[in-house]
């Protein structure tokens, strides 16, 4: 091979490499966009169920300690998803990023969330009962729809972080520090299995 074709065939390997990496860069970052927008999408549907439990403690229709456990639980998570105390908790628009330590407490109250109102609604009969009441099939419906979203928007995220973790371990990702300054992200890993008696009317 003559200078000028080795000089042709390294340009060519060159190009070929910055623009392996330039794709690999750009995954990356779509990645990164993508499990931001499912950790923002997760949390707008955590604040719909805990909106829906909360309206459900509120309703009179659940007996008085059920109603006010439940509602305090409501809250707390509503409260915990909030970054602003003085904002409207139960509103959709709170979009401020929470932090790692503002997260952790926000599943917490999740998980809290969860545990709370299957043990209000784990009888069949106690659910059926209410589902008789003016609005209370409208009331049980809105939450476990609103549950049942949670679900799917958690697997969502959660897939979108297992695909981001592994573009990360490869070697090329980490010898170019191609991830920038890009937090790990995390998994969420909450209590969302929803009451038995709720789900068997979905």
């Amino acid at each position: 091979m003559t200078w000028s074709e080795v000089t042709v065939a390294i340009t060519a390997a060159l190009l070929v490499t910055v623009w392996l990496v330039w794709v690999q860069a750009s995954r990356l970052d779509r990645l990164h966009r993508k499990v931001g927008s499912s950790r923002a999408a997760l949390d707008n549907q955590l604040v719909r169920r805990a909106s829906a439990a909360a309206e459900l403690a509120a309703s009179g229709l659940m007996d008085p300690v059920s109603s006010v456990l439940v509602g305090e639980a409501a809250w707390r998570a509503l409260l915990a998803g909030s970054v602003d105390a003085d904002a409207p908790v139960g509103g959709l628009d709170v979009h401020v990023p929470l932090g790692d330590a503002e997260h952790a407490e926000r599943d917490l109250a999740e998980s809290e969330l969860s545990a709370t109102v299957r043990a209000a609604l784990e009888e069949p009969d106690e659910v059926a009962a209410l589902r008789a009441e003016p609005y209370g099939a409208e009331l049980l419906d809105a939450l476990q729809a609103a549950w049942y979203r949670v679900t799917l928007a958690r697997r969502f995220h959660n897939e979108a972080v297992a695909q981001t973790r592994r573009v990360r371990r490869k070697v090329v990702v980490r010898v170019l520090r191609l991830q920038g300054r890009a937090p790990l992200p995390a998994t969420v890993e909450i209590d969302d299995a929803m009451p038995d008696a709720l789900g068997e009317h979905r």
